[in-house]
């Protein structure tokens, strides 16, 4: 079996500095996913939002103390968007020798996939974690909404790129 990288895409971080809970669960979802994978390398991905540290800062410390060592862990803390994570992670990844798996949420991963695989990535998707608690359906159909313009423009703007040689 080849390495995997697990590409973990970032959500916001709380104002006293700590993991919201969606961002705690991509990441113990990408944990799972690859603990029992020789050789895999976790990239979170995330800058520095609203609160606190970069979001890849965020989820590098719950990797480690989730027993990850250090040399495991690629952090791209650039990203303000799905795009630019998308755009920064191809460039560290360009020569990676196996597998690409993005993790995230479910409703986050199909633009996810599609955009590292645009950019070149072999990418797959990662399991996604559990849905929240039901009290929170109108806002899982809000993000699942959300999606639907942001995919096609996303992806408009990075074949656009790519045409331009930018990627």
């Amino acid at each position: 079996m080849s390495p995997a990288a697990i590409v973990i895409f970032g959500a916001a971080v709380r104002p006293d500095g700590s993991a919201s809970a969606t961002l705690r669960r991509r990441v113990e979802a990408a944990f799972a996913f690859g603990r029992n994978r020789a050789g895999t390398l976790y990239v979170p991905t995330g800058g520095i939002g609203r609160y606190g540290a970069a979001e890849a800062e965020v989820m590098a410390g719950i990797l480690r103390r989730l027993g990850v060592a250090e040399d495991r862990l690629l952090r791209e803390p650039t990203g303000t968007d799905t795009l630019s994570s998308v755009r920064a992670v191809t460039r560290l990844l360009r020569r990676w020798p196996g597998a690409v798996y993005a993790a995230t949420s479910a409703y986050h991963l199909p633009r996810c996939v599609l955009l590292l695989r645009m950019a070149g990535l072999p990418a797959w998707a990662c399991p996604p974690p559990a849905a929240p608690a039901a009290g929170a359906v109108l806002r899982r159909w809000y993000w699942r909404l959300r999606e639907v313009p942001a995919l096609p423009l996303d992806a408009a703007l990075l074949l656009a790129l790519r045409l331009g040689g930018r990627i």
